[in-house]
């Protein structure tokens, strides 16, 4: 059996001038990274912006096992199956971060017959439009400890120092660190941290960004540390905008790719959707809408994380409105949110199936809550067997639910055919009427309590001592109106991620509450997620080479 590098180093890739042409887009409009990669001109977005917007279709999953559900790989599939209908359609995506790559999931360009390509840029430096996040971030980092040792004019307390650091990597032991060690010349000595950059906020803004002036507005807004008064100091403050705007000059335009049957893909930004809000740019979203008659999107993890904040966060700020939700299942995450261990999940379990689809009946009812058609798809395993495949889509059926097989992974777009159809006819007889969970002048610990209840299935929520105060705080600086991005592990409804399937009369413990005031959002810091991931015993790194020329080991 071929790995997903391998198929993926075969492909039959078209000049991306000739993918564009098929969203009626010329050369002029396009600025070239080699053969295979493009960047959209401002001009070019700025050209089809009277055009009427396509449909707009959220693919989005289960609560996952460690290795994933194939949401990617069912989104990839999904446009293809689209294209193959003869329907004008692309897929827009988010970029991947170096730290999943190097950690556990190895690539994260789709998988199978159904991927991106060229899958090794996209995976590894891509147009570097993270290493411009990274800069930016760090940047602003240098300029304010510049500013304290160059005689603090802004009364920083250095106690009160609230931007971090940043790499594309996971690497615990830079959680929390000690700078300006040495000399007197060498800064000020203080505590410091690193955050992944999928985490910065400065990622967040590129994404909700409708353009360079709101970006640069947006970054003006980055609050660094507080005073010795307990205000605020922004980036603004500092002088960092424009020397950061500068840095984010290309990063902020989308990339135009393709797949393996050369439908075209627009990927750009990639924030994490466990500790950030999970959705690629708003420019590459409004853009794909102004291209095509019908947009595949996902939103990252389960519909728990990514599709909430998909639909609270972004839809919110740019007035998107999704026409119809994919929630994308597996018979092993199932298994595993019935109590499989991993190793097992190969083996029928039809028991497990019964006692994990409880994870799949909570996902389906929070999809509902925002009142936008919802279609179920089982991306099919060549472990699965008959008589799993049948149970779940029994289970749907008897339920209401519109049901579709997908067999993207091995046949691509003809393995998406049955879902396509299933998603065209429910866009074309069911009308959205989409609405977000909770209005913007609802307090901000009742936004908290309201995704704890609602969409997690919590009878509450607690708070750490300093979170309350941080919430009350924020509240009195006038951000109360901001949505709420809520920071989870992926694994389970709860913020425990052992506790699998539809886990009931838990609480969720808030430990950690501050605003990313340029993106437009309030964080809060469930559980022990990590806004700097470790790698695992065994990272994917490991088993990555480099034989004759070629990358192996790739996922």
């Amino acid at each position: 059996m071929k790995t997903d590098i391998e198929i993926a180093q075969e492909a039959c890739m078209k000049p991306i001038g000739e993918v564009a042409k098929s969203l009626g887009i010329e050369a002029d409009d396009l600025d070239m990274y080699g053969k295979y990669k493009a960047k959209f001109t401002d001009e070019l977005m700025e050209r089809v912006n009277d055009n009427p917007d396509g449909k707009l279709i959220l693919v989005t999953a289960i609560n996952p096992t460690p290795a994933g559900e194939g949401k990617t790989t069912t989104t990839v599939g999904l446009g293809q199956a689209m294209c193959k209908l003869g329907k004008k359609s692309v897929i827009a995506l988010r970029e991947p971060s170096l730290g999943p790559c190097f950690g556990i999931k190895g690539g994260a360009a789709g998988g199978g017959y159904a991927q991106v390509v060229p899958m090794e840029d996209l995976n590894l430096h891509f147009t570097g439009d993270f290493h411009a996040i990274t800069s930016a971030n760090n940047l602003l980092a240098a300029m304010l400890d510049n500013h304290i040792k160059q005689g603090n004019a802004l009364n920083i307390d250095t106690n009160q120092i609230v931007w971090k650091r940043c790499l594309d990597m996971n690497d615990r032991v830079l959680r929390n660190i000690v700078v300006g060690l040495g000399r007197s010349a060498d800064g000020v000595v203080r505590e410091d941290h690193f955050i992944i950059t999928v985490a910065s906020e400065i990622m967040a803004i590129l994404c909700l960004a409708e353009d360079m002036e709101d970006l640069k507005k947006r970054l003006a807004r980055i609050i660094v540390a507080y005073n010795y008064d307990g205000k605020p100091v922004t980036a603004g403050e500092i002088n960092a905008v424009g020397s950061m705007a500068a840095l984010l000059k290309d990063a902020i335009r989308p990339n135009l790719i393709q797949t393996l049957e050369n439908t075209p893909a627009i990927v750009h930004g990639g924030p994490f959707a466990n500790i950030a809000h999970g959705c690629n740019s708003i420019r590459a979203t409004k853009t794909a809408l102004k291209l095509a008659d019908y947009v595949i999107t996902e939103a990252g993890f389960g519909a728990d994380l990514g599709a909430e904040k998909f639909l609270d966060i972004k839809c919110r700020m740019a007035n998107l409105k999704p026409d119809a939700v994919v929630v994308v299942a597996t018979v092993r995450a199932l298994k595993y949110n019935g109590g499989v261990a991993k190793a097992d999940l190969a083996k029928e379990n039809l028991e497990a199936l019964k006692a994990g689809i409880v994870n799949l009946e909570k996902h389906i009812e929070n999809v509902s809550k925002y009142d936008v058609p919802c279609v179920v798809t089982l991306n099919r395993f060549i472990t699965d067997t008959d008589a799993e495949l049948a149970y779940v889509k029994e289970y749907c059926e008897s339920r209401g639910c519109t049901f579709a097989l997908s067999e993207v992974w091995e046949h691509g777009g003809e393995g998406g055919i049955e879902l396509a159809k299933t998603v065209l006819e429910t866009i074309e007889k069911k009308e959205s009427n989409f609405h977000v969970l909770y209005p913007d002048d609802m307090s901000l610990k009742d936004k908290m309590e309201t995704i704890a209840k609602e969409i997690y299935g919590a009878d509450g929520i607690t708070f750490d001592p300093g979170a309350l105060k941080s919430v009350e705080r924020l509240e009195e600086l006038g951000f109360g109106n901001m949505p709420v991005c809520m920071a989870k592990n992926q694994y389970s409804l709860s913020d425990d991620p052992n506790k699998l399937g539809r886990p009931s009369g838990f609480t969720v413990n808030i430990r950690d509450v501050y605003v990313s005031a340029g993106a437009g959002f309030v964080v809060a810091i469930t559980g022990t997620v990590m806004t700097m991931p470790g790698l695992p015993l065994h990272p994917a790194a490991e088993k990555i080479d480099v034989v004759d020329g070629k990358i192996t080991g790739l996922f």
